[in-house]
């Protein structure tokens, strides 16, 4: 009778051990699972990010989703398509779980997510037609100025607001959704509508790079409106955390391929990537 009541015993636990066992096998499985597909939220931010007719990512973000997505074979990065004014809603809504290209300060700081390290830098500089006698003193009261913007980015000379109508009473601003409307309505020369146009420093460049002729059209502001760095943010408990998203990175911080895309785009890295390691 003992040695069956061992038995029955042994066989019981051996049982339980088992299901415990399964339990952490479908456990495992399932973090797994969770993480190969990763949501990021995209909107236009070029030459940073942006999405083309074909609704596709391009700009530095494409150039990086792809050679993440070609050397992790365990990842998928899907694409959520959203704005600069929407995409802090689209997250509240779970919608996407991973952003890049952000600045904790824009609008990020009471929202459950976590920051890598900077990974890239950039700044905005104000724009104005280049007339006779018109130099560094036009931006000096920029505010007082008819501003071009884009609808949902976040300004030095705002405080970083986004709020539409509030910024339409403090200021004399148009918004659209696109910087080379707004450079074109400066070269259009018309003051009483648009005599100042806030732009990214990268897509200046790119612009101008892409239309030679408009180098001397323009006057640009020594000062920028503002210098920020810009991280990952990635969702508290979401799918994947900050610190795993730097782990992707760092093979291409170290073998100089993001340092790579980051150049042809006429970007600026950060104080803190390591240079390339030496062939």
């Amino acid at each position: 009778m003992k040695l069956q009541l061992g038995f029955k015993r042994r066989h019981l636990l051996n049982a339980t051990l088992l299901v415990l066992g399964l339990t952490l096998t479908i456990s495992f499985a399932t973090t797994v699972s969770a993480q190969t597909d990763i949501a990021v939220g995209v909107y236009n931010f070029p030459p940073v990010a942006s999405v083309n007719s074909e609704n596709k990512v391009e700009g530095l973000l494409g150039d990086l989703l792809r050679e993440l997505d070609s050397t992790n074979d365990k990842i998928t990065f899907r694409i959520v398509y959203t704005s600069p004014k929407r995409r802090h809603m689209d997250f509240q809504a779970g919608l996407y779980d991973v952003i890049f290209f952000e600045n904790p300060s824009w609008g990020w700081e009471n929202l459950p997510v976590n920051a890598t390290r900077p990974i890239l830098m950039d700044e905005d500089v104000y724009v104005a037609l280049n007339k006779p006698g018109r130099d560094q003193s036009f931006f000096d009261n920029v505010t007082e100025r008819h501003l071009v913007a884009i609808s949902g980015y976040h300004y030095g000379f705002a405080g970083l607001s986004t709020d539409n109508a509030e910024l339409e009473k403090r200021f004399n601003i148009e918004f659209s959704h696109s910087h080379s409307r707004n450079l074109d309505l400066i070269k259009a020369d018309r003051p009483s509508l648009a005599e100042v146009a806030v732009v990214s420093r990268s897509y200046l460049q790119s612009h101008l790079n892409n239309n030679p002729e408009d180098s001397d059209r323009f006057l640009v502001s020594d000062t920028p409106d503002q210098t920020y760095l810009l991280h990952i943010m990635a969702r508290e408990n979401g799918s994947i955390d900050a610190d795993t998203l730097e782990q992707l990175l760092s093979p291409l911080f170290k073998d100089g391929r993001y340092q790579q895309f980051v150049n042809k785009r006429d970007l600026q890295l950060p104080p803190g990537i390591p240079e390339p390691a030496a062939p």
